[in-house]
């Protein structure tokens, strides 16, 4: 099939993931490739009301551990930190105290940079680990949205509920609490709060207006349009009226456009961010999930099974969110269909995109 009959038929199939069943109620679709002569933009659904349209802004969720890993990779190659100084080096005793005590051994200086950058500090995740008592995070959060959630607390509620799992470097366990103390690493180092440097470092060099973090600052060009709204359990969750929403820091609260993560992924690829040795750093993968692979900040996702070549890497949300850039056929693909347990599915439908770029003649 030529350009126009590919991007019609998954421009259909796009659309019908969005309408075939209650499941997902508005979605968002961003592929580009120089190769192929794709530069599409897709969106489906509406939120509260107003139609869907591709230049809509949406929560991004765990993409965001990408800017604040590329973030670290960028003080490094400044001299300003190493990816084995300690933890505590950075942040106050009144924070960091018994921050990793696990089976009566209090582990906590021995967590470097390097651990929280790739998910083996054992610390557990607040978002959704569950507590020793009490609810989970989650349910607090929505059960109370005028609640704003400074880092340090988030911090201090894992501390007191949920248990390290194991000695730092011994295993993976993805936790959001690991990018939160990142994000208090990275305005200890700068001396700027982690959404300001967030700007000054790759959004605003990059011309990506339509990037913020949510609760914390706010874009460049404001959107006509109304930022997309998040289904968690069915639950409609209009996240610029969820306070609560802060508690997710730098480990997930950007918002952002197709347009503006394609642009990020250019600029990673091609070395306008950070040096191919800082990337390849990056790129150490351990396994983590069946068919996935995490980094520092990264996840390679092995499409299938008996070829590497549909392999993709970026990253991954848990609202089905994706930003993934495909090497072998030089596709860059982001987007989001807005709803917790969408993340196999979303991979697919991916999966769905490059074969069909791939066969464009």
């Amino acid at each position: 099939m030529n350009v126009l009959e590919t991007k019609s038929k998954l421009e259909q199939q796009f659309i019908q993931k969005t309408t075939a069943g209650p499941c997902v109620y508005n979605a968002y679709l961003k592929v580009f490739s120089e190769k192929y002569a794709v530069d599409w933009e897709m969106a489906a659904g509406s939120t509260n009301g107003v139609v869907a349209d591709p230049r809509q802004p949406w929560h991004t969720a765990s993409i965001g551990k990408t800017f604040t890993a590329v973030i670290i990779m960028m003080l490094a190659e400044q001299g300003r930190i190493s990816l084995e100084d300690p933890l505590v080096r950075y942040l106050p005793a009144s924070l960091t105290a018994g921050l990793h005590v696990y089976k009566g051994r209090d582990y906590t200086a021995d967590i470097t940079i390097a651990h929280l950058l790739s998910h083996t500090s054992g610390l557990p995740d607040f978002y959704e680990d569950k507590p020793g008592n009490g609810p989970y995070f989650l349910q607090l959060l929505l059960e109370v949205p005028d609640r704003l959630w400074t880092a340090e607390e988030t911090v201090s509620w894992t501390k007191l509920y949920i248990d390290p799992l194991f000695p730092p470097g011994e295993k993976l366990h993805y936790t959001d609490t690991g990018y939160n103390l990142l994000g208090l690493v990275i305005a200890a180092v700068t001396g700027k709060p982690y959404e300001k440097v967030l700007h000054e470092f790759i959004f605003e060099p990059l011309g990506m207006q339509h990037s913020y973090l949510l609760q914390y600052s706010t874009p460049v060009v404001n959107s006509p349009y109304p930022v997309a709204s998040v289904f968690l359990r069915r639950k409609e969750i209009r996240v610029e009226e969820y306070r609560s929403f802060s508690s997710i820091y730098a480990s997930g609260q950007t918002i952002s456009t197709g347009g503006d993560l394609i642009i990020f992924m250019q600029a990673l690829t091609t070395g306008r961010l950070i040096s191919q040795a800082s990337l390849e750093k990056m790129m150490v993968w351990r396994k983590t999930w069946t068919g996935v692979d995490y980094g520092m900040g990264l996840m390679r996702v092995r499409m299938h099974m008996f070829t590497r070549k549909y392999d993709v890497w970026g990253h991954l949300g848990s609202t089905g969110s994706f930003m993934l850039f495909n090497p072998v056929f030089d596709i860059y693909v982001a987007g989001s269909f807005n709803r917790s347990g969408f993340l196999t599915r979303g991979i697919m439908f991916v999966y769905k995109v490059l074969k069909a770029v791939a066969k464009i003649k």
